[in-house]
Order: C-alpha cells, then sequence, then structure tokens
C-alpha cells in the first residue's frame, strides 16, 4: 500500500505480537489488602462448585440482603419476600435467581449436559413421558426464544399450548438481570444485553413487539440522565498499568478531545507521544491515488492492527493502546477487526482518506454500524435488555410479574414459582436442558416433533406440534442429528463471542467524583475497563444521586488470543476455554487489583468499599459476525447463516446467531421469521 508523506523517517515497524495479560499469583499479603479475606455477599458459586445453602445463609455482610437471603427466608433482593417453591416442573426451591452473587451468567450446572450431548458422552438412563402435548416447543428462553413463543401465540390464538425449556436458572438468555440491595437501598446491573440500539432501525416486527409489551422508548428521554457526567464533571480515563508501561498511571482526559496534552501525560516514550498526536491530527492521505472505493476495499482486506502499522506506521506503543478498542463490538482485538470496520465505528486515523458514509463495496449485506440511526444511546433499562424479557414473561404468562406497564417491571419481583404452572397456556421450564429433538415419523408428514430433555438428573420427553430451536446455533446439530449434513455444518460455522461482564457492587463512588471519572480504560490489565453504570431512573428505581451512596460498577472482560495473527473464530474458541478454566478468586483477585490501583489517589480501598460482586460468564456470548478478513461473502441465504437457518420439516431455527447480528432487534426478527415459516397449522 502506498506510504504516507507524513510518516516518521523510519523503516515501517516489524509486525507487532501482543499478549493477553495472565492473572497475578496469589499473594496472602497483598490480597490482605484488597480485601480477598472480607466475607462479603458474593459467592454462591465458587471455583465452580454449589454451595450449599447452609453456607449461602452464612454468607452475609451486615446490611446487605444478598442472594444468601432467600434460602433463609428473608428475601432475596429488597422485598423480604420468601424463597420460591416451585412443584414438579417449576423453578426447585432455591435462591432468587436474579439476587444470586458470585458466578453466573452460564452457572455451573447449566452447561454440563449439553457439553456431555456434544462429546456424545451423555447417558440418557430411562426416559419418563410427560404426556404433555403442546402445539409449540421452544428450545432456548431467550430473547428469541420468548419473542416465539409471542409471535406464535399471536399468530395462532391466546390458547394456543406452548412450552420453553432452558437449561439456565433465570429466563432471559443473555439478558440477565443482577440484583443487589445494599443499606436498604436496591440496585440493579445488567449482566448481558444491555440496551435497545436504535430502536428507529428496528424493523416492524421487532418494534412492534417492543410497543406492545409496553415499551415506550420516548420515555427514555426522561429516564436517562444526560448531564450527569457534567454535573459531577466526570469523564474518560485511561490507566496505565506497570507491568506494561513500566509505571502506574491515571490519564484522565482523551485523546479525542486533546492529543497532544493526553499524550504529554503519559508514560509512553517520546515516539509513542508522537505517534499518538499524529494518529489523531494528520490530515494527509496515506492511500494517494485511490478512489474512495479502492480505499474501502483495500481496508475491508486489512485488520485495523496492520492499517496502523503498514500504512500510517505507528509504533507498538500506539498499536497496543487500542488493541481492545474493538472488544466491546466484536469481541477480539484490533488485529482481528477489519480497518474499515474500525473506520466505522469511528476509531482515529482515517481522517485523511476522506472516506464517504456510504454502504461497504462487495460485502454481502451492509453492517450494522452502518445503519446506525441518529438517536442517542440512551435506551437502556436499570437491568439492561432483562426487562424486556420480562415483559414478555409478563405477557406471556399471567401473574408471573406483577405490574402493568415499563416502569414497574423495573421493580418487580418475579415469581418463578408461576412460570410453569400446569394451566398455564404458554409454560416456561428452567433448569431443563435439551438433548434431542427428531420429528415423529417422516419429515415430510410427521405427527408431530419429540423433544427429549434433562432436569434434575432425569430425562424426559415431550411431544409437540412444532419445534423452534432459539438455543445456539452451535448445539443445534447435536441436538437435531437428523438434519441435511449441509445444514448442520453451516450452523457449526458460528463461534458466538466469550464474553464476562461483571457488576460491582460499591458502598459511595467518591473515588471516582474526586478523580473526575465515569469510565477508565484499562490497555495493559486482566480487565479491559470499568465504568459506572448508566445514570438510569425508572418508576420506583433511582440511580445514585451523590458520591456517598452506593453504586453499580460495570467491568468487561472479552478472553483473546491476539498476536498470533489468529483468525476471530479461532480466538473466541481459546477464549472459551479460559472462561471454562478461570475460577471466581482469579476474576475477583484481578478485578479488586485493578480498581485499587486505578481508584487509589480518590481515596478508594478495595477491602472496604466493595460491597458485593457478581461475574456473569458468556462462554458463549455475543452472536458471531461475520468479518471481511476471514469469511465468505455473498447473499444470506448461501452464507452459512443463512443455509443453518432453515426450516426443517416441523423444526425452525431462531436466535441472532442465525443472522449473525449481535442485538437485541436479530433475536426478534429471527424469531418473526422463524414462527412464520411453520405453515403446517
Amino acid at each position: 500500500m502506498p506510504e504516507t508523506s507524513s510518516a516518521p523517517n523510519h523503516e515501517p515497524n516489524p509486525a507487532t505480537t501482543f499478549s493477553a495479560p495472565e492473572p497475578s499469583a496469589p499473594d496472602p499479603a497483598r490480597d490482605r489488602e484488597l480485601g480477598m479475606h472480607r466475607r462479603i455477599a458474593r459467592r454462591d458459586f465458587l471455583n465452580g462448585m454449589a454451595v450449599t445453602a447452609g453456607t449461602l445463609a452464612a454468607m452475609q455482610l451486615p446490611g446487605f440482603a444478598g442472594a444468601a437471603a432467600a434460602d433463609t427466608g428473608a428475601g432475596a433482593g429488597s422485598d423480604g419476600g420468601t424463597t420460591d417453591t416451585g412443584d414438579r416442573h417449576g423453578v426447585p426451591p432455591g435462591p432468587y435467581p436474579p439476587a444470586l452473587t458470585g458466578l453466573r451468567g452460564s452457572q455451573p450446572g447449566s452447561f454440563e449436559t449439553a457439553h456431555a450431548v456434544r462429546d456424545g458422552s451423555f447417558q440418557p438412563g430411562r426416559t419418563v413421558p410427560t404426556g404433555e402435548r403442546y402445539d409449540l416447543i421452544v428450545v432456548g428462553g431467550g430473547i428469541s426464544g420468548l419473542a416465539a413463543a409471542y409471535f406464535f401465540r399471536e399468530r395462532h390464538g391466546r390458547d394456543a399450548r406452548i412450552l420453553v425449556l432452558d437449561n439456565h436458572d433465570d429466563f432471559g438468555g443473555h439478558a440477565r438481570r443482577n440484583e443487589f440491595t445494599v443499606g436498604g437501598k436496591r440496585l440493579l446491573g445488567y449482566g448481558g444485553t444491555q440496551s435497545i440500539d436504535g430502536p428507529a432501525t428496528y424493523s416492524r416486527e421487532a418494534i412492534g413487539l417492543i410497543k406492545a409489551i409496553g415499551v415506550d422508548t420516548d420515555a427514555f428521554y426522561k429516564a436517562y440522565d444526560d448531564k450527569f457526567e457534567e454535573r459531577w464533571g466526570l469523564g474518560r480515563g485511561t490507566f496505565f498499568n506497570r507491568e506494561a508501561y513500566g509505571t502506574d498511571a491515571l490519564v484522565v482526559g482523551s485523546p479525542y478531545d486533546d492529543p497532544a496534552g493526553f499524550a504529554a501525560r503519559t508514560p509512553l516514550t517520546e515516539a509513542g507521544r508522537a505517534d499518538l498526536v499524529r494518529l489523531f491530527t494528520d490530515k494527509a492521505d496515506p492511500m494517494p491515488g485511490l478512489t474512495d472505493d479502492e480505499k474501502k476495499a483495500e481496508l475491508t482486506k486489512t485488520s485495523y492492527q496492520a492499517y496502523l502499522r503498514d500504512v500510517l506506521h505507528m509504533g507498538a506503543e500506539v498499536q497496543q493502546l487500542f488493541q481492545r478498542g474493538t472488544h466491546d463490538l466484536w469481541g477480539v482485538g484490533i488485529d482481528a477487526v477489519s480497518a474499515l470496520d474500525c473506520w466505522a465505528t469511528w476509531q482515529p486515523g482515517f481522517t485523511g482518506l476522506a472516506l464517504t458514509p456510504t454502504p461497504y463495496p462487495g460485502l454481502g449485506k451492509t453492517p450494522r454500524h452502518e445503519l446506525e440511526s441518529e438517536e442517542p444511546y440512551i435506551f437502556h433499562f436499570p437491568d439492561g435488555n432483562a426487562s424486556v424479557a420480562r415483559l414478555l414473561v409478563r405477557s406471556l404468562v399471567p401473574g408471573s410479574v406483577p405490574g402493568h406497564n415499563m416502569r414497574d417491571i423495573v421493580t418487580a419481583r418475579a415469581d418463578y414459582s408461576a412460570l410453569d404452572r400446569p394451566f398455564n397456556r404458554v409454560r416456561i421450564r428452567l433448569g431443563s436442558t435439551a438433548v434431542h429433538v427428531a420429528h415423529d415419523g417422516p419429515v415430510g408428514r410427521p405427527r408431530g416433533v419429540e423433544v427429549t430433555y434433562a432436569r434434575d438428573g432425569r430425562t424426559y420427553t415431550v411431544q409437540g406440534d412444532a419445534v423452534v430451536m432459539a438455543c445456539w446455533n452451535t448445539m443445534v446439530p447435536y441436538l437435531v442429528p437428523e438434519l441435511p449434513a449441509e445444514q448442520r455444518a453451516a450452523l457449526a460455522y458460528c463461534v458466538k463471542v466469550p464474553l464476562v461482564y461483571t457488576n460491582v457492587v460499591l458502598t459511595n463512588w467518591r473515588a471516582f467524583a474526586r478523580l473526575g471519572l465515569g469510565e477508565t480504560n484499562t490497555p495493559g490489565m486482566y480487565w479491559d475497563g470499568f465504568g459506572l453504570d448508566f445514570p438510569v431512573s425508572l418508576g420506583d428505581y433511582h440511580f445514585s444521586k451523590n458520591p456517598s451512596e452506593p453504586v453499580v460498577v460495570h467491568v468487561s472482560k472479552a478472553p483473546t488470543k491476539p498476536g498470533l495473527g489468529l483468525p476471530a473464530r479461532t480466538q473466541h474458541r481459546a477464549g472459551r476455554g479460559e472462561l471454562y478454566r478461570t475460577t471466581f478468586e482469579t476474576y475477583e483477585r484481578e478485578l479488586r487489583d485493578m480498581l485499587a490501583r486505578a481508584l487509589g489517589g480518590g481515596g478508594f480501598d478495595p477491602a472496604r468499599d466493595i460491597a458485593a460482586i457478581t461475574v456473569n460468564r458468556w462462554p458463549h456470548g455475543y452472536a458471531y459476525e461475520y468479518s471481511s478478513l476471514w469469511d465468505p461473502i455473498g447473499p444470506d441465504d448461501e452464507l452459512p447463516y443463512g443455509i443453518g437457518r432453515r426450516t426443517y420439516g416441523r423444526i425452525a431455527i431462531a436466535n441472532a446467531d442465525s443472522a449473525a447480528y449481535a442485538y437485541t432487534d436479530a433475536a426478534i426478527d429471527q424469531a418473526y421469521r422463524a414462527v412464520t415459516s411453520l405453515t403446517h397449522r
């Protein structure tokens, strides 16, 4: 590619390799400083093993009513309710799922059966017929599965009998609610899907469902406090750690606002600071002589790291500084994301190219980021899109979640014992892992579909007229082995993006206010960064009013294998293995260390100020979005996700995987497509 005339006078940098930071070894003295010895309400699962109800009851911090309270009848959460009673098919007696802390997300107990099915080691034993028959069985209780149940009922009437099966102990899939109570104040956090992103771009079906279940997006313009950061003087910051940069240094501010001022305060070398300033200020065209389309075509084939290194001639320090800038969207670093995707998401270094905002040339579809509306990013419930899932459940199962609108859904306590009552027309059966799905009779003229699922060490069968597979695409070939070989191979192509979303409850956020921080990147540390939760007050739920009140801090991590030139799907597989091997203790230690070092200048003490921790581990997180660097290009129906979602007899495929888009409206749209493809009724 052409070299930029404004590059420094040195040879192009060699291929730069970065390795993901390894967790630190336990140090008893340091652990005491960090508060690792403190008995906070944090562990309903420790190191992958379920603890006893008695241990849960003992894990009480004065002033904190957490997960353990549910087992004692003291009321998990904040309302003093009793433990769920469940029934033969309902939720087992135990803690209130949203209020469980510790290791959550795909919690221990939710995935072992599926892994045994995948590995061919599952032993079903004696299978017990339930004697139940439904008009529709949905495998997967995330937003796509719940939306499929909703659309099926709308299409076939409120008397339609529907069963939703899910392997987790909570509904909503990645739309996960984390609930805490500290000092009598209820706090909520999002453990997965976070916002209704750009509702103006939603399809008629998706926005229709959102409105039908009671979401008024205009209400967020008042609920979201867009003056919060300005009022408290909070901004962005970057914490440079000594392991990667030679010294610990918190730099408040952003290179987007003041490149020279920001660079001068960093511990980068003189050359690194010069590169950083040039990245934001150089307006020379680094690809002269190429047309707009030719530039875009080159950028689709070039990673952003290679663009920084080979086209802009940026040194290793700048490359490393921005390596994780794509984690929140793609779950991989800039070594595995195209430069054109980074241009579309406002990464620096493209000013001189003067690209026009038109759809990408040669791709099979317009990337999501080209479809963004001019709406602000404010459409956020305090528990993220868990409230969307809860509104769907309220609509589907009368009596399951009290209330009548989007405001009272925020603080409503769901009745999990109501989800699977025999008289429900729609039943939601949690803790139930599908292990086999097959037509009853010839595919062309079947009597129906039989679904086998495992629950509490036993195996059951249930009959249905049709099935919507709203689980992860990668599991479908193992569950439905009768699918054509081409379709099974296409479904297996999807490799979901592993993620960790952690919510840390602090007794106060005075350190943030003193330092002027709202959000902080940590480019050289184990975690990717942290920040105060969205300032949303809705209904009876009120965001923290001042720095002396408790608050939820959101912390994230995308496990990757950078620097080896690995395709994104390969990195996702490796990252998934890392998540399964990592203990809660490791997550907690690295979390406490990061917050202590980054916020210590503001008086933060992790042993004193942390009240609770919930780690939402998602080995199968975001739906995989295709990349021009690695994946095939063409019309939807010719790509793996299009082939994989074909309806086979009375078995339809839903989930955001089927759209290769990691967004809530994609999950809803695919549910609608799956339901309408079942024409046998």
